[in-house]
């Protein structure tokens, strides 16, 4: 997800070549924009990115973490692969990357946000264990770093959301046998329009968790 402003440079990062474009070619129309497709699960890839960004101006005022993965499937007969894939991307790769950020975002005084979802906050559906696990994981790092950093003038925001319209969604109503209908999920625009709103607050106040679902909850 890609945070735009007259004037300002984005940073887009995905592994998606398709998605990456298109989140990019959105952002051009406020801002000069980079892209880097690599996948952030790997060591190397984080070190070379956070060397890009303190090369580039060294500065840093918004970081958003809105990729993930999900593999469904029963404890009995889960993979372990599939818990380990879903580690890496959904929980290691934020950590560090924040991590190796951090420096540029407390001298901005800048902004964390975590794209979570709903399986953060309750694990009672069958079947995403991992998922949750995951999750449940990344919301951890969210609300310990917001007690380490609020001092310094970094806001730290998690966005819980429920399904929504993305190709992710799409390929996981296949998986389940379910008719795929976009039009009544939460759009990624809803989920944009909560967190630019949050991070246009004035610095006395702080959004730290936002719940959002779809308005239908019947799929």
């Amino acid at each position: 997800m890609a945070l735009a402003q007259k004037g300002a440079r984005v940073c887009v990062v995905g592994r998606n070549g398709a998605a990456l474009a298109e989140t990019a070619s959105a952002a051009m129309e406020f801002s000069e924009v980079d892209q880097f497709r690599m996948d952030l699960t790997v060591e190397e890839n984080v070190q070379a990115l956070a060397r890009n960004l303190q090369h580039e101006g060294g500065r840093l005022d918004v970081l958003v973490h809105s990729a993930g993965v999900i593999h469904q499937g029963s404890m009995e007969r889960g993979e372990v692969a599939d818990l380990d894939l879903q580690y890496a991307t959904n929980v290691r790769a934020p950590y560090v990357l924040t991590q190796k950020l951090l420096p540029l975002l407390t001298s901005s005084r800048g902004q964390v946000v975590f794209v979570n979802s709903s399986a953060g906050l309750s694990a009672k559906n069958p079947g995403i264990g991992q998922y949750a696990a995951t999750k449940h994981a990344l919301r951890a790092i969210a609300d310990s770093l917001r007690e380490e950093v609020n001092a310094r003038g970094v806001r730290v925001l998690s966005v819980y959301a429920g399904r929504t319209a993305t190709p992710l969604q799409k390929a996981l109503f296949e998986r389940q046998g379910l008719s795929y209908k976009p039009e009544i999920l939460l759009q990624p625009e809803d989920v944009a329009s909560v967190v630019v709103h949050a991070l246009m607050l004035p610095p006395t106040a702080e959004v730290t968790d936002v719940s959002i679902r779809p308005m239908q909850k019947s799929y």
